[in-house]
């Protein structure tokens, strides 16, 4: 591990051993100066306390004081009067690989993220998770990032290592050795075990292959983050999904987050209340059960998991080019593809937003009916194209698809739920990675009053660092990484829509990072003072 990480866990472990003895929290000492004062902002301290108008000084990389009139000078204030202050949000659920890992400097600056306040940014998720969990995150910082980071090990990931993409069971060495996988990622500073279940070759685990693989996260304190298996009725239906995850934690030992909780496609829309009833009754009788959702009626996925049968995808994308070349297989596949069609909601409900193909911006009605074929074999041709493709950046890369798939009344019953918080599942093409807390405001708290605004800031800050137990984020307080939003709430608004998915939110005036000015009147500074946060070593480890 590299000596600056080194160095920085060391620190964290000093600076927690005196918050823990009181020294480090007592305020600023007579005279002092900060460096920046946030002066006469409404703040909303990411806990359950009411707002008030007060001052926020920051020094440093920390947070010296909050309170009702700062007994200090400062380097420079901010006339924060009429602003929301609040911590930097967090983003429960990203994908933001395209920028984080982009060879751009600049693109790494995520600004996609940073418009919208978010300072934090979940990585690893739906089982996508590097097991070289230390290596990695080492390499994104000294990269130069714009958010902080949260790294999960993923299932998928691991899985993959070890059997590749066979629909298999593993054999008992191949278990033990995807079992160490989680425990080596897990040991080097991850947050929590993740996985996809729905995705192959995840979804070829039974329940119990992924206890045993998710107990060595477990037992090293680690989180079960699912994508389930099931948000729809593909297999064992939604409720039945829910209650799978809910006995994976259970007989893993560990708490659940479900992922973008929601209730996908016409077969089960209306079934949030059961969804909410089977979480609320693990609650009850004890288990640690939370969910994050984005606020959007159209999920993100691929046309291969969506339209699909999973038994067609065995052994990867030349397994399946080659069944499609199969006439009688064809048949098959393009019979049960037109069930999973009808779940979505039709052809006329899959929009194509991966960017820079021909069909960009299009449903999959639409191009269907200008290549006079069946949308089955449209969504077919796109499916082979994207696999065979030989163009640097292009390969796997044309699939994927917005879905209009979600109930109104669904989404805004989950976000009122008090173990709900806000995710965008921010992927390419879908404009829940440029504006989803900010349409979250518009929509739900400004506009239709679903939440209000101390919720809305709640469940984007400290609820969020409570579940995943992120090292001194989410709450204004001193001694805290110095993670602060001001947000203009006449202003802040979403620029993105399903046409124009990339365009950067407004209405942030300030976001600093660690204490670096990130954004400035709605434009990012350039400033790369993301930090990977890494958990510290878990006893269970040698």
């Amino acid at each position: 591990m590299p000596s600056s990480v080194v160095l920085r866990r060391l620190r964290t472990l000093l600076l927690a051993g005196g918050l823990a003895a009181g020294t480090a929290v007592a305020g600023p000492a007579p005279g002092e100066k900060a460096d920046i004062l946030i002066r006469g902002g409404t703040i909303h301290d990411g806990g359950t306390s009411e707002p008030y108008v007060g001052d926020v000084a920051l020094k440093g990389d920390r947070i010296i004081y909050v309170g009702r009139a700062a007994p200090m000078t400062a380097a420079q204030v901010i006339d924060a009067r009429g602003m929301i202050v609040a911590p930097g949000f967090i983003d429960a659920h990203t994908h933001a690989d395209s920028f984080i890992r982009s060879p751009d400097a600049a693109t790494r600056v995520n600004a996609a993220w940073l418009n919208q306040g978010v300072s934090t940014v979940m990585i690893g998720v739906d089982g996508f998770g590097t097991p070289d969990v230390g290596a990695d995150a080492a390499k994104l910082e000294a990269s130069g990032i714009g958010t902080n980071i949260v790294p999960f090990i993923g299932f998928g990931a691991v899985r993959q290592r070890v059997l590749g993409q066979d629909a298999r069971p593993p054999r008992p060495n191949e278990l033990d050795a995807m079992k160490a996988l989680v425990a080596k990622g897990m040991c080097e500073g991850a947050t929590g075990f993740s996985a996809g279940l729905f995705y192959p070759p995840q979804s070829f685990a039974r329940t119990e292959e992924v206890v045993a693989v998710a107990r060595e996260a477990a037992i090293r304190g680690g989180l079960y983050d699912t994508h389930q298996r099931d948000e729809s009725s593909y297999s064992i239906g939604l409720l039945g999904s829910v209650k799978e995850a809910i006995a994976i934690g259970r007989q893993a030992g560990m708490p659940v987050h479900f992922a973008h909780l929601k209730a996908l496609g016409v077969d089960v829309q209306g079934q949030a209340p059961a969804v909410i009833a089977e979480i609320e009754a693990a609650r009850k009788a004890g288990q640690d059960v939370t969910a994050d959702q984005y606020p959007w009626l159209a999920s993100g996925s691929s046309l291969d998991a969506s339209l699909l049968p999973g038994w067609a995808v065995d052994g990867g994308g030349t397994a399946l080019v080659r069944r499609l070349d199969d006439p009688a297989t064809l048949t098959k596949i393009r019979d049960e593809m037109q069930n999973n069609l009808r779940r979505r909601g039709g052809a006329k409900a899959l929009l194509l937003i991966a960017q820079g193909f021909p069909w960009t911006g299009r449903t999959l009605e639409q191009v269907a009916a200008e290549w006079q074929v069946d949308p089955r074999d449209a969504a077919l041709r796109i499916i082979r194209q994207s696999i065979e493709s030989s163009e640097p950046g292009k390969k796997g890369k044309g699939t994927a698809v917005a879905s209009f798939n979600m109930a109104q009344a669904d989404v805004d019953l989950l976000m009122k739920q008090p173990w709900v918080v806000t995710s965008s599942d921010g992927s390419d093409g879908h404009p829940r990675m440029f504006a989803t807390f900010p349409e979250k405001y518009v929509q739900y708290v400004r506009d239709r009053k679903v939440i209000s605004l101390q919720a809305f800031v709640r469940q984007s800050t400290g609820l969020t660092a409570d579940i995943y137990k992120l090292d001194r984020r989410g709450y204004l307080k001193p001694g805290y990484h110095a993670d602060v939003v001001v947000i203009d709430p006449a202003h802040y608004a979403p620029r993105a829509d399903y046409v124009h998915p990339r365009e950067l939110s407004v209405g942030v005036a300030r976001l600093f990072v660690n204490g670096q000015l990130a954004v400035s009147d709605s434009q990012a500074t350039g400033a790369a003072a993301g930090r990977a946060s890494l958990r510290p070593r878990p006893t269970a480890c040698p």
